[in-house]
């Protein structure tokens, strides 16, 4: 395998964790103010307030932030096509730590899903 191919895969890997901690980060956040959707402009407002002034909200947007910032050198560094398909590993990152993390259930189907990506991530990557 070549070195370049393996910065890109590690690179793109970085960013999928990067993406799958500030998903965590901000359902930390939201998860922690219940709240009911409603058309009421003034609970909506009170709701935006409340989710901005966690720090879990703040974390999660850094990350989100460090996760583009890679992601721009990985479309310095590969083709679209290359670098978007790979970027999948983000479902397996999302899924391994919604089972473990978040400690929700995961049905077999998932899984099957989940395993199928993996497959998808070593064609692309070997073509």
């Amino acid at each position: 395998m070549k070195q370049g191919l393996l910065l890109v895969l590690f690179l793109i890997a970085l960013t999928s964790l990067c993406d799958t901690i500030n998903q965590l980060f901000l359902k930390s956040a939201i998860d922690s103010l219940n709240f009911t959707p409603t058309l009421n402009i003034i609970k909506i407002f009170k709701f935006i307030f409340q989710l901005v002034s966690k720090p879990r909200l703040w974390v999660g947007l850094v990350f989100s932030l460090i996760s583009l910032c890679v992601w721009l050198v990985v479309l310095s560094k590969a083709d679209l096509n290359f670098a978007f398909s790979a970027d999948s590993m983000h479902y397996i990152f999302i899924a391994l730590a919604s089972r473990f993390v978040l400690k929700e259930k995961m049905g077999t189907w998932r899984w099957l899903g989940t395993g199928l990506i993996v497959v998808g991530i070593v064609f692309v990557s070997l073509s």
